[in-house]
């Protein structure tokens, strides 16, 4: 085995994209409509038959967009949505400048995260204070803890095994508590970290020390600075606390349930040493420091007077693919669609490597509970078996790429049956620059990460790089949590 080899029982599979039954690319759902369309159109063509010029060809243009794919999408989904940002942007709603408004929007971060709201609370467990944000549209809050950055790469075979299960076993408890909504574990990379290490290296240099021992610490000081980086990962989870059959009175029985949910999800053997939950001065920092770099670095005391609405930008423009605030101008990644192979559980560490520039990744996580798993994977495998067989009924035979969907349809479904959970994931990644001027150089860094990985492919967020710039952010956004 090479070193690039990973053993098979460290691979992860059954990756598999939902996909409806209609004609040619289309869903079930769009097939419907066109059929029902071309049949209004038919009976209106009886009276008129002249509106067929001018029905048809629009009818077909758009059926013809729909069926075509533009980066992973219907191309008709890319094209409207580069029509809606335009007129957003002629409306100047995508431009975000930080007034002085009346109460409560004077504390509102912008964007999707603008019913947010931060409470410190107290952790009679722990006996710490808790950071939670309390979503006020939706009536959701997020507690986010703080995890030691560690890895994998030189475990033992049977311990990284370990940790996959206990990881599964950790979505199974998530499947079956019904007030968890959401998760995402995110890996914040900022570089340049290494200062703080040079200064002590400097200040223990021996002046008479050997001429290569000096040659050598004085090589270290010189690069540490720009070869190290700060790791700060955390996992966000999403709790409805009136989930249940006594439900809190008040917010702060809806806190205590929501620390009550968070605290039953054991995370040790998983790999990731938990610090702490995040206090409120962490969170702040985080979302500061994501809209502003520069304050990465600040003491807790100037980061505690910040309120929760001043930790975002103070001006921020959200262009097509690119986000532009405070300190820097940002570019963000969405998956594209699932790896259609098994992968090595070190995949996304071409993502996790430091760079030139400060970069999140994203998982984001939504958990189905049994019964809607079940139902999902019964629908994919009718979908995938009656694509197979209109094709077949055309061309004589399915396609080979048909037949081995449909035996992963039936794979997912007897991992489903023998205990396996079936979970709505995506990936994201944010790349944040200090200018226009290192835009390319930060979009090429990404890139080629992105192409190291061998099997996760991904495109830009066209017309959302605000939403997922803050979906990598403890605000309480989730995308995949409805």
């Amino acid at each position: 085995m090479t070193a690039h080899e990973v053993p098979n029982t460290l691979r992860v599979e059954g990756f598999r994209s939902r996909r409806s039954y209609g004609f040619l690319n289309l869903s079930q759902r769009a097939t419907m409509i066109a059929a029902a369309v071309l049949l209004a159109e038919g009976v209106i063509a009886v009276q008129q038959p002249l509106t067929l010029l001018v029905t048809l060809p629009t009818t077909f243009a758009v059926l013809g967009l729909t069926a075509a794919r533009r980066h992973g999408m219907p191309a008709l989904f890319y094209y409207w949505a580069v029509v809606a940002w335009k007129l957003a942007a002629r409306s100047e709603t995508t431009s975000y400048r930080a007034v002085l408004l009346p109460h409560p929007y004077a504390l509102d971060l912008p964007g999707v995260a603008a019913s947010s709201t931060l409470i410190k609370a107290h952790d009679a467990t722990s006996g710490r204070d808790v950071g939670v944000v309390h979503n006020r549209a939706s009536g959701l809050m997020t507690v986010s803890t703080l995890l030691a950055p560690g890895g994998s790469l030189m475990a033992p075979t049977g311990s990284v095994r370990g940790n996959l299960r206990t990881w599964a076993s950790v979505l199974d408890a998530m499947s079956t508590e019904d007030q968890i909504k959401g998760a995402s574990v995110t890996i914040q990379i900022t570089p340049g970290a290494g200062d703080a290490l040079g200064d002590d290296v400097t200040q223990r240099r021996v002046a008479d020390a050997p001429v290569l021992a000096r040659s050598v610490v004085d090589e270290l000081i010189r690069t540490a600075p720009h070869a190290t980086a700060s790791v700060s990962p955390w996992m966000s989870v999403t709790v409805d606390p009136t989930a249940t059959a006594n439900a809190p009175k008040d917010l702060g029985e809806q806190v205590a349930e929501t620390l009550r949910v968070v605290d039953a999800l054991d995370l040790s053997g998983t790999g990731a040493d938990i610090i702490r939950r995040a206090t409120d001065v962490d969170l702040r920092r985080l979302v500061r420091a994501a809209y502003d770099p520069d304050s990465f670095h600040a003491r807790d005391a100037e980061i505690r007077e910040l309120s929760w609405g001043e930790c975002g930008p103070q001006a921020a423009d959200d262009g097509f693919e690119e986000y532009a605030h405070d300190g820097g101008v940002s570019l963000s990644w969405v998956l594209r669609e699932m790896p259609n192979r098994p992968i090595p559980y070190s995949a996304l560490l071409p993502l996790l490597s430091p760079g030139r520039f400060q970069r999140r990744v994203t998982l984001a996580y939504r958990v189905l509970d049994p019964h809607e798993g079940e139902a999902v994977l019964e629908r994919e495998i009718s979908n995938a078996a009656n694509r197979a067989d209109a094709t077949a009924q055309v061309k004589g035979r399915a396609r080979w790429s048909q037949k081995a969907d449909y035996v992963k349809a039936e794979k997912a479904a007897a991992q489903a049956a023998g205990g396996a959970q079936v979970v709505d994931w995506t990936l994201m990644v944010t790349v944040t620059a200090r200018g226009a001027a290192e835009l390319p150089a930060a979009r090429q860094e990404v890139e080629r990460a992105i192409k190291a990985t061998r099997s996760i492919r991904m495109r830009p967020a066209f017309g959302a790089e605000a939403a997922v710039f803050a979906a990598g952010l403890p605000v309480g956004y989730n995308p995949l949590v409805k």
